[in-house]
């Protein structure tokens, strides 16, 4: 049982997943090496790769060929490495991943103070719903998942965090996204949402705090207190 000391500052929180709820860097970094090596091209090392992620999937694709010394335009190249990252991820996915110190706690006590939750993420909505089942966080979202191939448009467009906000019925005014990079940031202010941004994730090498947002964290306890839901065992 939980006890919830304060009243719920937001009735709607829109969590990001890589980076935010779910440490996946050793998932890109496979995924993205075999599709190199696939190419006949040299692996990339993982500090690399954690800057490049941040920016979406062809930024990364883009990065990791500059690297192995393509060229970055080369589209023929792109989609060899496109195919390839994608393919190895799927049977990756989750394998190398971890879910962050405080989250599954953050999504119980959020949901027992009655705030809706929704996922809205860059990675193919399919990934998305593979990766949140493996690591048993599904059943916080139900249908409430969006991925960058869900819309017409994805993150940093105002259109999932809106297109989320219109199916759990309540207002952008009303709702908090929780990210980790540029691309969340982008997106809260276009949907004119507030936005809280975590130190731990992923934002292409760049300090987050240089973002302005209503809440800045290096853990996920001090976020649910910000929220106003402060969780104890009763």
């Amino acid at each position: 049982m939980t006890d919830n000391t304060m009243s719920p500052r937001y009735a709607a929180i829109i969590l990001d997943l890589d980076g935010t709820m779910v440490d996946t860097i050793g998932d890109f970094v496979a995924a993205l090496n075999a599709s190199l090596n696939g190419c006949g091209l040299a692996s990339a090392p993982p500090a690399s790769i954690r800057k490049w992620i941040g920016r979406g999937g062809e930024h990364l694709l883009r990065e990791a060929a500059a690297h192995a010394n393509q060229d970055s335009r080369d589209e023929v190249l792109l989609q060899r490495l496109r195919d390839g990252f994608y393919t190895h991820y799927g049977v990756i996915n989750g394998q190398h991943a971890q879910v962050f110190d405080g989250v599954e706690h953050g999504l119980r006590s959020w949901r027992d103070a009655g705030v809706a939750l929704a996922c809205v993420t860059n990675k193919p909505e399919g990934h998305a719903r593979d990766l949140l089942a493996n690591k048993g966080l599904d059943g916080f979202f139900a249908d409430r998942v969006w991925g960058g191939d869900s819309l017409v448009e994805k993150k940093p467009s105002a259109l999932p965090l809106l297109t989320a906000c219109a199916h759990m019925g309540v207002l952008p005014a009303q709702s908090l996204m929780v990210g980790d990079s540029q691309t969340d940031h982008g997106a809260a202010v276009a949907a004119d949402m507030d936005v809280a941004l975590l130190a731990w994730g992923y934002n292409n090498d760049q300090d987050i705090v240089e973002l302005p947002a209503v809440f800045h964290g290096d853990n996920f306890h001090s976020l649910l207190a910000f929220t106003g839901v402060v969780a104890r065992a009763a």
